[in-house]
């Protein structure tokens, strides 16, 4: 598939993800990490328009002059921004003011894809902004979950509730030998620049489980008082808790005395063979303590990826998100796609199941902060 049809690919599936919105559901933000769908659909058209069409196109003229400003996200090199908490402040520009956008910077993709012969540099560019909006496609999804969920109604997005599968494959653990191992990106095909460079890591003997955790194994540690015993948890992560009243995952509550969660298709019972979500690394860690086990590592986790079934659920690891030997942080605004989130966060590993098929590489890194719950996450035991 070439990379004009994947373009017109991409943008059409962020359109067909918003049909089932009414539009009041656009604009609501519940959370400063819950962007609007409507901030969605804008961001990842002024990413085409600011990056590529403003100075590439010839006698191309911006939508509005005030966009550049509204939905620029994190990027200080593009110039100043709204505040993130403050995205769902905005009624207007309107919803359809924004279908408008949409299609305005379309045609002019169009007209820039008849241009003759564009650099490696440009076509990179294009590519990368394919991926960014299959990232916020993704995030449409674990956003509006979040903003549904703050509704006493608890609405449904469809009838599909994208968190209720169970494990595959064989059970057990397996076993990995040690060695010295190579990890990171290599081949052809698109990557992010913290998946390189590719480099070798020595691990020491360890054993991964076929299998996440399952939604019973962690009733289980619930209900052995898995929350109140302070011998699991990090301190940092003991005053997170306290602090939020934490005693169960998100989304989970208690009616009538049985387990239900809010799902993207309403409220409903939860199953225990299926698959543990919405997590954050806090919780992870304090079941994997609760085990006698603990979580892999990212490398431990790449390594063994070939043996088990993944891509139900983002993975956390014990791993530190930091550059690779070897990384090479871009000049400008591509630079501060990943570099400048490297402290305090965690990898997770795998995808998910509203992950776009694209993003599911093993070397793939997606990182949170370690109080971050609301993506579609899980965790995987290691022993050794």
């Amino acid at each position: 598939m070439n990379l004009k049809t994947r373009f017109e690919k991409t943008r059409q599936f962020s359109m067909d993800m918003v049909k089932p919105l009414k539009t009041e559901d656009f604009v609501p933000q519940a959370a400063v990490f819950a962007s609007p769908p409507k901030w969605h659909l804008a961001h990842t058209t002024w990413f085409f328009e600011e990056l590529i069409l403003s100075d590439r196109l010839p006698g191309f003229q911006r939508f509005h002059p005030q966009y550049s400003f509204l939905f620029n996200s994190y990027y200080n090199s593009v110039g100043q921004r709204t505040q993130r908490q403050t995205r769902g402040f905005f009624s207007r520009p309107t919803v359809e003011e924004i279908m408008q956008y949409r299609r305005y910077v379309d045609e002019a993709m169009q007209q820039f894809f008849e241009l003759p012969s564009p650099s490696p540099e440009i076509l990179a560019l294009i590519e990368l902004g394919i991926n960014h909006e299959e990232q916020h496609q993704e995030l449409f999804f674990t956003d509006l979950k979040y903003n549904f969920s703050v509704n006493p109604l608890y609405p449904a997005y469809s009838d599909q509730p994208f968190c209720e599968e169970s494990n595959t494959g064989q059970s057990g653990f397996i076993s990995i030998p040690a060695g010295l191992y190579e990890v990171g990106f290599d081949g052809a095909g698109f990557c992010y620049d913290n998946e390189c460079k590719r480099h070798k890591v020595y691990l020491e003997a360890y054993e991964i489980s076929r299998h996440l955790v399952t939604n019973g194994e962690f009733i289980e540690f619930i209900e052995n008082g898995g929350y109140q015993r302070f011998e699991f948890w990090h301190d940092e992560a003991l005053a997170w808790k306290d602090t939020n009243q934490i005693q169960h995952p998100m989304y989970w509550q208690k009616l009538d005395g049985k387990w239900v969660q809010y799902t993207l298709a309403g409220l409903r019972p939860i199953q225990h063979e299926h698959l543990l979500t919405h997590i954050t690394y806090y919780e992870a860690f304090a079941f994997a303590q609760w085990k006698g086990l603990r979580l892999p590592t990212e490398f431990e986790w790449e390594v063994a990826a070939g043996y088990f079934d993944w891509g139900k659920r983002w993975e956390w690891t014990e791993s530190a998100y930091l550059a690779y030997p070897g990384y090479q942080k871009a000049a400008g605004a591509v630079g501060e796609y990943n570099g400048k989130f490297m402290v305090n966060q965690k990898v997770l590993r795998g995808a998910s199941v509203v992950t776009p098929g694209g993003h599911s590489r093993k070397t793939y890194r997606n990182f949170f902060h370690p109080q971050i719950g609301y993506q579609f996450n899980g965790l995987r035991l290691v022993r050794g």
